[in-house]
Order: structure tokens, then sequence, then C-alpha cells
């Protein structure tokens, strides 16, 4: 349920932002202590508290007046962070050449994690540095942040 309630906002949003600078990262319905909805959004240079406050908006009046979601829930829109997850393939393409953190579910050379250059991604596999790790032995890609 969750699935198609994120693929319907997430077609709403991609229309909502269509013609603007503003790209959608993700979209998360998630159970916490109460149901959240959460948007992460970023443009070039940093998402700006009014972007934010534009699409939420716009965002919960369309909900609202095509009824997506039954129940109560809290609509979240911000920037996904500094240590954005990447999900999708123009994630991938996006920060080539970055540091990234990689959660495996299998260990690598005696390591579930690997932090190193996205070097490459094809669908299947990505390399860190040299090193090229199939897709179903990864967990989790985060961008890398250095203190």
């Amino acid at each position: 349920m969750s699935k198609l309630i994120e693929d319907t906002v997430e077609k709403i949003v991609e229309e909502l932002l269509e013609g603007t600078n503003i790209e959608l990262v993700a979209v998360e319905y998630v159970r916490e202590k109460d149901w959240y909805l959460r948007v992460f959004i970023d443009k070039e240079g940093g998402i700006e508290l009014d972007d934010c406050q534009e699409l939420s908006g716009r965002l919960g009046d369309i909900l609202d007046e095509k009824d997506v979601i039954k129940g109560a829930y809290m609509l979240e829109v911000s920037s996904p962070g500094l240590d954005r997850e990447l999900k999708k393939e123009k994630d991938f393409r996006r920060e080539q050449g970055k540091k990234v953190n990689v959660s495996l579910y299998a260990a690598v050379d005696g390591s579930k994690v690997l932090v190193g250059v996205l070097n490459g991604y094809d669908g299947d596999n990505m390399t860190i540095d040299e090193q090229v790790i199939p897709m179903d032995n990864v967990a989790q890609v985060r961008l890398h942040i250095d203190f």
C-alpha cells in the first residue's frame, strides 16, 4: 500500500515540478508513531525554505482534493541533506566521481561497509574505486561526508 501511495505522489510531484529547476529526489510514506509522507527535493545551489513551503502547499491541496491518502498523516517537504541516499539511476549518474559510503548485505574482503569514489554504474553493478560491486549485494549507498 505504501509503495502505491509513494508512486502516486511521485507522479503528482513530478508534474508540479515540471518546468522548474527543482528535482524530485525521493518520496517516502512511512509509519513511525504516526504516518509521514516525506518528499525530498533538490536544485542546483540548494533548496530554500520557500521552495519547500510552496511545494508543500500545492501538493497538500492536490492530495486532499484527490483523497490520495486515507486517514491522518504528516506531510514534510525538505532537502535530502548532505548525506543523501542514492536510489535511482539518475542519482548514481549525477554523483559520479564523488565519495560514497556503501553498505553491503554480504561482506566483501571481510567488510560490509565500503568507502570510495563512485566511478561507474550500469544498473546491475556499481564501481567503487576499481572494485565492481553487484547491486544485488548493495543495501544502501549514501554520499560520504568528511568532517
